[in-house]
């Protein structure tokens, strides 16, 4: 009798797929051309890739990037998260209802964070970002461009011309004095002149952590793929930051492009891949053609191709444009997607060091990380442990929103206090005292004033009782409603969850019910524990962190 063959445990789930290429791609190009899914383009679509529609609407369904009915002139589409609530995000809604609700050719959407919390309130004006305040002169601009046009419907950015290029920004982390010395260490590696177990051991040497959140030790991660002996293996850039407060990866794809991919072809070499990609959120598309640019420089270059600097050796980078959804910000869900199935996270083990994309191995690190990885290269791990402050090693950036006199992003030692951090950005908007802060974005817990000098890093913050995050530190000024911020968040974790475990999916419907009806009760701890416990992924497991924090600052000040 013929035995079955043998299959990874923990992906028993995923039997009865479709397999074969990811029709992401394919129907963002449609959406790219026509402004929306037209019916007959997916019937044929389907006939052409042999694939059942019922998977493709599937698909549709749940990405919020798609749609299926023709959209009009201009799509407003406003955030209505914590940094922008913070700045009268609410009224500003409203006003723009009012101005807009009735016009034939404008859609009003209010949604989830944008990526554009330095200038909150913000909106985009068919994908274009901007302002609130300048949402009426970006709607008579788009409105015009689509009549001379003579279609409705709008381009993202996508695939359009390159975007100028940003004024350079001397961050610390930039070994390279010059665009001529960029891709440095790269060169060195293909030239037989460095070896990757070198650069592995200076990662591991200089304690690199992912800067995505989780804070896996990033050499020891890049070890790890490096000894599967499965082939093909794959490299992705996680570039799909959508956590409100988060848009520090925007800025250092917008910024540092060269370091990002140079990270990213580094550990391609490392680990022996040749396929690596930048999986992109799709409210980015400025920084995608700047990503893209970069791509088609360093073909230019002969770094990347078929013959990667003369050695023989294929390198492909491409970019994979995200349909939609904060849940594919998680490592297994982002597989699910660029895969061609719903975005849904994957039960753990296996960890896609061993199954990712594929089946295959995979390394996967943040836009961050991979930045961080020439210098380390460059100049060593003893030079990176001597930027952190105190006990700390290294460098860190943080998203600075909110109730700030200079929301933007900066790169500190790590082990800068909050306060210091909150210095930096000009102080509290209006010199008003402080209430409370989110020291690592949305998925933190709030820490008070008299926390305010904690250490940025992993290990302090935690010990705080929050932790680190996604880097991003939204400041909340003293007069806030901070039950009423925390239910703002958890807001955008009910909306956000993919659905596919129960605990998340009811939990945190019923948890913003009860707490917008009636106000915290003794049901509110209950459903924080069992989500915590119970649910599938980091969503989740933190959904109702941000409120149980608030409830014991309000008992510490009772």
């Amino acid at each position: 009798m013929a035995e079955a063959p043998a299959r990874a445990p923990g992906v028993e789930a995923r039997a009865g797929k479709f397999p074969g290429p990811s029709l992401i791609p394919a129907l963002n190009a449609i959406q790219e051309r026509a402004g929306w899914l037209p019916r007959e383009e997916l019937v044929a679509l389907s006939r052409e890739v042999h694939r059942p529609l019922y998977e493709i609407e599937g698909l549709i369904s749940f990405y919020p990037h798609f749609r299926t009915d023709p959209p009009k002139k201009v799509e407003l589409r406003v955030c209505h998260d914590l940094s922008c609530w913070l700045l009268g995000a609410d009224e500003g809604i409203a006003a723009l209802r009012e101005r807009y609700g009735a016009d034939a050719e404008v859609e009003l959407v209010e949604g989830s964070c944008l990526g554009r919390c330095d200038m909150a309130p913000a909106c985009t004006v068919n994908e274009t970002p901007a302002g609130i305040d300048a949402a009426d002169a970006a709607v008579t601009a788009a409105r015009e461009a689509a009549t001379r046009a003579g279609h409705n419907g709008h381009s993202n950015g996508h695939h359009a011309p390159p975007a100028p290029a940003p004024a350079r920004i001397a961050w610390p982390n930039d070994p390279y004095p010059s665009a001529d010395d960029r891709y440095g260490v790269l060169r060195d590696v293909l030239a037989g002149r460095t070896g990757t177990a070198d650069i592995i051991t200076a990662l591991k040497d200089a304690g690199l952590r992912g800067m995505g959140g989780a804070g896996f030790p990033a050499g020891r991660k890049w070890d790890l793929v490096a000894a599967q002996e499965a082939t093909p293996k794959y490299v992705i850039c996680n570039a799909d930051e959508s956590e409100p407060g988060t848009f520090k990866d925007r800025e250092i794809l917008a910024t540092q492009p060269y370091l990002v991919l140079e990270g990213l072809l580094l550990g391609m070499l490392a680990i022996g891949a040749e396929e690596g990609w930048v999986f992109i959120r799709h409210e980015y598309g400025p920084e995608e053609q700047v990503i893209r640019r970069e791509i088609e420089w360093l073909r230019e270059l002969g770094l990347v191709g078929p013959d990667a600097g003369g050695t023989g050796r294929r390198l492909s980078v491409e970019v994979f444009t995200s349909p939609g959804g904060y849940i594919l910000g998680e490592e297994s869900a982002l597989i699910e997607c660029m895969e061609g199935h719903r975005g849904e996270p994957r039960n753990k083990p296996p960890f896609p060091g061993t199954y990712g994309l594929h089946g295959q191995p995979t390394l996967m690190n943040s836009v961050e990380t991979f930045a961080h990885v020439p210098v380390i290269a460059t100049r060593g791990a003893d030079w990176w442990n001597a930027q952190g402050r105190g006990d700390h090693a290294g460098l860190k950036f943080f998203a600075v929103s909110g109730h700030v006199e200079g929301p933007g992003v900066y790169c500190v030692p790590m082990g800068t206090t909050a306060r210091k951090l909150l210095d930096l950005a000009g102080g509290v908007s209006g010199g008003r005292p402080l209430a409370a802060i989110q020291p690592g974005g949305a998925s933190s817990n709030f820490i008070g004033p008299r926390q305010l000098d904690v250490e940025l890093d992993f290990s302090t913050v935690q010990a705080a009782g929050s932790m680190l995050g996604s880097g991003a530190m939204v400041v909340l000024a003293e007069g806030t409603d901070l039950l009423a911020a925390a239910v703002n968040v958890l807001r955008f974790f009910r909306d956000e969850s993919c659905g596919k475990c129960v605990p998340c999916r009811v939990g945190s419907a019923k948890a913003h019910e009860i707490l917008t009806s009636r106000g915290p009760d003794e049901e509110i701890p209950e459903l924080a524990e069992v989500m915590r416990r119970t649910s599938i992924c980091g969503l989740g497991q933190v959904a109702l962190g941000p409120v149980m924090s608030v409830l014991r600052l309000a008992e510490d000040h009772g």
